[in-house]
């Protein structure tokens, strides 16, 4: 069974940083993509961040580039996402989501598997 579970998230004021971990079990995780999407109050869930562990080919929000950087260590099987100079308007539930690599799409939440539970990012102004 795959399990896919978030941590990390937390409150931090504006221009402040957090780190997000994903660890993953369950499934041959060097042939699976792994995603990071946002879901804020009255909003559809959106795609932030990608990595595909096959080829490490990555992708990024508009919203979030050049703040947000996506790594991964599969050694422990785990995905990161370090969100820098966060803004109020990066404030959601944050989810990361897994799926076979080459049929995951960064953008559509439907490509992928399996779900985390979610952790809560709130920036203050």
């Amino acid at each position: 069974e795959v399990q896919l579970v978030e941590s990390g998230g937390g409150l931090v004021q504006a221009g402040g940083s957090l780190r997000l971990s994903c660890a993953a079990s369950g499934f041959a995780f060097d042939d699976y993509a792994i995603g990071w999407f946002r879901q804020a109050p009255g909003k559809e869930r959106a795609g932030v961040s990608y990595i595909s562990n096959r080829d490490g080919s990555t992708y990024y929000a508009d919203s979030v580039k050049g703040r947000f950087t996506i790594s991964c260590d599969n050694g422990k099987n785990t995905v990161h996402l370090q969100m820098n100079s966060l803004k109020p308007e990066d404030t959601a539930v944050y989810y990361c989501a897994g799926g076979p690599a080459g049929l995951t799409i960064a953008t559509i939440p439907a490509s992928f598997a399996s779900w985390g539970r979610g952790t809560q990012v709130t920036v203050s102004s």
